[in-house]
């Protein structure tokens, strides 16, 4: 397929976006393009995500730092659309900053929102009292962003100056603990504990803090390359995704706008990474899930375990009728498509592109959850490829078969695929379009 004409703006901002239901590997890939960034930026989740990424022996876990936080000379930026634990935030600038040796610049806005310790006892008991859990990491993080919307939540402005945090904790806490307590809960929260654990950490944090907002639009007018990196996956999207079975922020393309007060104006690429197969993890509908020997065997391949949970991820073949929705809402101007290696030797792999739903044969996913739910894949059966890839570098090198699955993928999505993965090192990696990146 040939790629779209680059439209023309004053400087590149690339935003990438898991496809799916997330873990598409975007950490890497975020990694791999932050090489030519000036900045890299979360705008969504908190520390519920998580991104690995692997140089040579080194493995670095992220879950709130943007992973362009590993390259000097590039600025990593958490957005006012996220949640921020501040534990988790100070340990993971040590952890990685220790492993990497050298790292680049981080700024905080101060319009992103701190999750506290009541909002992960909330976590735990809703999910609990649930009759079917939604599959939640209970951290907090969607009791944070119902404060937020509640207009009840701490943001990082509040919390960097100690009177204004103590007015907001006075405010909060009593109905906090009421709240907990009609829940089941044992033990209040105190005022004096919390506030001893969390000024220190207040004081460390306060140098990250600043209006991040104007740094970015500062960037945006200097010409600066921007790349926007998006936890989790669109099908996890809280308007757009399979409700209830969602994330409480908006990990698609335009949540970036809505997470750092980028213009939709500005926004040059969309970069949409899925991986050659499908994962989900927690509960929820998920057509083409397998449920036996092919799933546990492409899920050991994969290594399909949680970076923040660690919790086995279901596995299946790739969706294409919900990969196009999803490029639908997007609006992706290029696809990356991952773990390809874990595929090879597969005799035979399989794209579902369509649904069996009730009775009918349809291409077009269903928004309505419960119709997802009832929908059976109907797959196209192609020929599998083997032995090891992941020192090709070049696309046309790659195996036949493996060339004409991507080429169905593009064909049946209607958008280009400009990278493609053949293993977890950062430089196993082809970048086939990159003129669609930067």
């Amino acid at each position: 397929m040939a790629p779209p004409a680059r439209r023309g703006f004053l400087m590149p901002t690339l935003i990438i976006v898991g496809a799916l239901w997330g873990d598409e590997a975007k950490g890497k890939l975020v990694d791999v393009l932050a090489e030519g960034a000036d900045y890299t930026v979360r705008f969504s989740g908190g520390n519920n995500a998580g991104h690995t990424v692997r140089l040579g022996e080194k493995v670095f876990r992220f879950h709130l730092l943007p992973t362009g936080f590993l390259r000097p000379g590039c600025t990593a930026v958490i957005g006012g659309g996220m949640v921020v634990c501040p534990k988790s935030l100070l340990h993971e600038i040590e952890e990685v900053s220790a492993l990497a040796g050298s790292t680049g610049n981080l700024l905080v806005s101060g319009s992103a929102h701190v999750v506290m310790p009541w909002h992960e006892r909330l976590d735990c008991l809703e999910e609990s009292l649930r009759a079917e859990g939604i599959g939640t990491t209970r951290k907090g993080i969607g009791p944070a962003y119902e404060d937020k919307a509640g207009r009840r939540g701490i943001r990082m402005f509040d919390f960097i100056h100690p009177e204004r945090f103590r007015t907001r904790l006075r405010e909060i806490l009593p109905v906090k603990n009421s709240l907990l307590k009609a829940m089941g809960g044992e033990d209040d929260l105190n005022e004096d504990a919390i506030l001893e654990e969390y000024l220190p950490l207040a004081e460390r944090v306060r140098p990250y803090v600043t209006d991040a907002e104007h740094h970015l639009a500062e960037a945006v007018g200097a010409g600066r390359r921007i790349l926007f990196e998006g936890a989790q996956g669109a099908m996890l999207d809280l308007d757009y995704g399979t409700y209830p079975y969602v994330t409480s922020s908006h990990p698609t393309a335009g949540g970036a706008c809505m997470g750092t007060g980028l213009p939709p104006t500005r926004v040059d690429a969309v970069l949409g990474v899925c991986v050659a197969y499908a994962t989900r993890v927690g509960s929820g509908p998920f057509p083409t899930e397998l449920d036996d020997e092919t799933g546990e065997r492409i899920r050991q391949a994969g290594r399909e375990f949680g970076t923040t949970t660690g919790r086995p991820r279901r596995c299946g073949w790739l969706d294409l009728v919900a990969l196009r929705y999803s490029a639908q809402v997007n609006g992706f101007t290029s696809l990356a498509v991952t773990r390809a290696d874990v595929l090879s030797g597969f005799q035979e792999v399989r794209l579902c592109t369509a649904y069996d739903l009730d009775g009918e044969r349809t291409q077009r996913f269903p928004t309505d959850t419960d119709a997802l739910a009832r929908a059976k894949p109907v797959y196209e059966t192609l020929p599998g490829w083997s032995g090891d890839i992941s020192a090709i570098r070049t696309y046309d090198a790659l195996p036949e078969a493996l060339r004409r699955f991507l080429a169905r993928i593009e064909e049946f999505v209607g958008v280009p695929i400009a990278v493609v993965s053949t293993g977890a090192d950062r430089s196993e990696v082809i970048l086939h379009h990159p003129e669609l990146l930067w």
